[in-house]
């Protein structure tokens, strides 16, 4: 360790303008000409807090309050807008007419009060006969069909497979695999299971004839886990895509086109009864997120991993040939609502299941494993590579996901209105980011929301633009300022957690509470940066923006392989502590565009790199700035119980000794 020899103070009349001491033990070098020091105040930031307001709902219905209406069948729910299932996805009345604007197609309804009787239509589900409807945009529409006929004439021989598998079995073990090293833990203590493992010999046979368990065993009977299986159960609540279908009279790719080559195998599951088989909106798709949806909020050490997942059964939808881009785009976004109006005011938020199965799940798995707690799960979910986990890569689950919100679709609208959060929607972030609040959730699913103009995205509410892979990685934006307070004792992601968007905006971070929070995206926020309890780690050379970084009391790790640039000026007072990860190329330096001031209470601890083993009388440049004003209380560096360290009017530089 090394003490410093003299006390802090500011000098006036003879300037200093550096100083240099060594470890304990040694002795005093000579002092040199230097500058005073200069506490700064706190970066003020914006003055601001962000929020993100549902829609007016004098004006816009929220699907959380009105899930019961999506029904078929029944007079009441048979109109858009009466129906929030259909109006949920009705964007797509900008680029489709349908026959008529009724859940009608195979539907009847008896009259129910004032709602008139609802007759079946005539659509005969053939796509240019004169039942049809009238396509509104026939770019978008030829791109949707021609998209299908691309797909499948490329589709690879694991894509069939994975198409099949995708299509026949039940649906909850179809996604289960998303768990990656949880699966088979996963799997046995939901009791999951199927029948249907590979493409059948004889394809006239295929039926949807999977007589496994597909989400596992309920409550009744399975005490360990079975709260953790309703909960998926319920998810799907109020979740027909039938109204829909019924509703917007979309003819499925294969009835588009006859270029639309479906799977071989499933070809004796195609419908003989078009009228009654709409593929907008995709079934298949819809219920893969649901059951995602679920699972992820469960076990949020595989949230995005999970939503990869989802996402990728409705991909493997379009390889079939069996459904289009917008077919399953629409069943997403259906799919989000339902699954929000279960945890938020529906079946899984009635006597708090929803946490009493959150915990089950947990603990289940942690005792499936032989796992002594929550951080041990969270390693172990990650702990496979992608020769056994194809979800193991974030950066292709990330570029996956994103190509699939729109599967390229160009946006046709104005791409400048602002994102809408939809009422409720903070719920699905409950899991994942447990230590902010309810609005502060909401915050981040605004500022990692899709820019508007796609097609059938821009709903009212705000379902069509989520982005919940980008949302699980906090915020987009600090549009205001904002806190966070993580209580390691909590466990979980309230001890350690990882923010990797790139966060722009005018708006300023604190750090609070004992927590570990590592930032890792090229941040451009300008409000400045306090830490002042808990960790505040950079894993990227721009994790703290452009503002001010103002250490007091908290800890500071900078563990980038490239120098942390700090754009303004960095202040280190109150005893907190600066903790640097040096590399071979000493990289692992601050390069501060400003001024530097450290009190009589900081502190430094220089740490290596597993790879870098520096040799004695190595001189490593920590800290470079504008100027440099007092000096660290105490240093220490690993491995060796000796240093030097120089203070330069612009520069902190430390010599390894023995």
């Amino acid at each position: 360790m090394i003490e410093n020899s003299f006390p802090l103070r500011t000098i006036s009349a003879v300037l200093i303008s550096g100083f240099m001491f060594v470890a304990c033990g040694g002795s005093s070098d000579p002092v040199v000409a230097t500058a005073p020091l200069v506490i700064p105040d706190a970066p003020k930031g914006s003055g601001v807090t962000d929020s993100a307001p549902v829609a007016d709902e004098s004006k816009v219905l929220p699907y959380v309050d009105f899930a019961y209406t999506n029904q078929r069948g029944d007079a009441r729910y048979a109109t858009l807008q009466t129906n929030a299932g259909v109006r949920v996805v009705a964007g797509f009345l900008q680029l489709w007419q349908p026959r008529s604007l009724l859940v009608d197609a195979g539907s009847p309804a008896a009259a129910s009060g004032s709602f008139p009787a609802v007759t079946a239509s005539d659509w005969t589900g053939i796509p240019g006969d004169a039942t049809d409807g009238k396509v509104l945009n026939t770019t978008i529409h030829n791109a949707n069909i021609q998209y299908v006929v691309d797909a499948t004439k490329a589709r690879t021989p694991d894509q069939e497979l994975a198409a099949y598998l995708d299509d026949r079995r039940n649906k909850g073990y179809s996604i289960s695999d998303g768990m990656g090293p949880l699966t088979q833990a996963w799997r046995n203590s939901a009791q999951q299971t199927t029948t249907i493992t590979n493409i059948a010999a004889d394809a006239t046979s295929v039926r949807y004839d999977d007589k496994g368990n597909d989400t596992g065993v309920g409550s009744s009977t399975n005490t360990s886990f079975g709260l953790a299986v309703d909960f998926v159960n319920n998810i799907g609540e109020n979740g027909s895509t039938e109204p829909a279908k019924r509703f917007f009279k979309y003819a499925r790719p294969w009835r588009w086109s006859s270029n639309v080559k479906v799977v071989a195998a499933l070809e004796p599951a195609k419908s003989t009864t078009p009228a009654t088989d709409g593929g907008y909106i995709s079934g298949h798709s819809a219920e893969a997120v649901r059951k995602a949806i679920a699972m992820a909020y469960l076990v949020p050490q595989r949230y995005q991993e999970m939503l990869a997942r989802g996402l990728e059964l409705g991909e493997n939808r379009i390889l079939a040939g069996m459904h289009s881009p917008l077919d399953v785009i629409s069943g997403r976004v259906q799919a989000q609502a339902v699954a929000t109006a279960s945890i938020a005011t529906g079946a899984n938020a009635k006597n708090d299941l929803k946490t009493q199965a959150y915990q089950q799940a947990q603990s289940g798995l942690q005792a499936a494993l032989q796992l002594s707690n929550v951080a041990a799960l969270q390693t172990y979910a990650h702990s496979a590579t992608t020769a056994n986990d194809r979800f193991a890569d974030y950066q292709i689950n990330k570029a996956n996901y994103l190509r699939r919100l729109t599967f390229g679709m160009p946006a046709i609208g104005d791409t400048s209105k602002p994102a809408v959060v939809p009422k409720g929607a903070e719920v699905l972030l409950e899991t994942r980011l447990p230590y902010l609040d309810a609005n502060q959730r909401r915050v981040v699913l605004k500022t990692t929301a899709l820019p508007s103009g796609y097609p059938i995205l821009d709903d009212e509410e705000g379902w069509g633009r989520l982005n919940l892979f980008a949302a699980a990685d906090a915020y987009a934006a600090f549009n205001g300022d904002v806190s966070v307070t993580m209580d390691a004792t909590k466990g979980g992601f309230f001890a350690q957690d990882s923010w990797r968007n790139d966060i722009s905006g005018i708006g300023r971070l604190t750090k609070l509470g004992t927590g570990i929070l590592r930032l890792s995206g090229n941040n451009t926020y300008s409000g400045g940066t306090i830490i002042s309890a808990g960790t505040l780690a950079a894993d990227s050379n721009q994790a703290f923006g452009k503002g001010d970084v103002y250490l007091n009391g908290g800890k500071l790790v900078h563990n980038s392989q490239l120098p942390l640039q700090l754009l303004a000026n960095y202040t280190q007072i109150n005893g907190s502590a600066l903790e640097i990860v040096a590399n071979s190329s000493n990289l692992g330096k601050i390069q501060v565009a400003g001024a530097v001031a450290l009190d009589s209470s900081a502190t430094l601890n220089l740490k290596f790199a597993a790879d870098y083993k520096p040799a004695v009388g190595t001189v490593l440049t920590v800290l470079s700035a504008k100027s440099v004003g007092g000096k660290f209380a105490t240093v220490t560096v690993d491995g060796f119980p000796k240093a030097t360290v120089t203070y330069n009017a612009d520069s902190v530089t430390v010599r390894l000794d023995v």
